[in-house]
């Protein structure tokens, strides 16, 4: 599965996502797009996962009909608290399927 991190994914997550293919939005070009134009071009693009920390995205941009999964990140990315998470953010991205929403809550304390 190809995904692609937005800028506020935690970059450290790469490691619970062996088995995937991970770009970054910046890395591409595309960290300055709005949350319409990302989706339409990782979607061009062949990206099968957006991982973003945007928890207001499904308020934001219709997700009817998308092709992308979205998985989002939700409570704090402070990485002390993400890395105790691995295991459940690879098992929720391993279960998306195209045009899926998920979010991951991750604790404040």
């Amino acid at each position: 599965m190809l995904i692609l991190f937005d800028h506020g994914a935690p970059r450290g997550v790469v490691r619970a996502l062996r088995d995937h293919s991970v770009i970054t939005a910046k890395a591409r070009g595309w960290d300055r797009l709005t949350n319409g134009v990302l989706l339409r071009v990782a979607e061009e693009a062949g990206v099968d996962l957006l991982f973003t920390t945007d928890q207001r995205i499904r308020y934001q941009q219709n997700l009817t009909g998308r092709k992308i999964a979205i998985v989002v990140l939700d409570g704090t990315t402070k990485w002390s608290r993400v890395r105790w998470h691995f295991e459940r953010i690879a098992a929720v991205v391993d279960a998306a399927t195209p045009g899926s929403y998920t979010e991951i809550a991750i604790p404040f304390d």
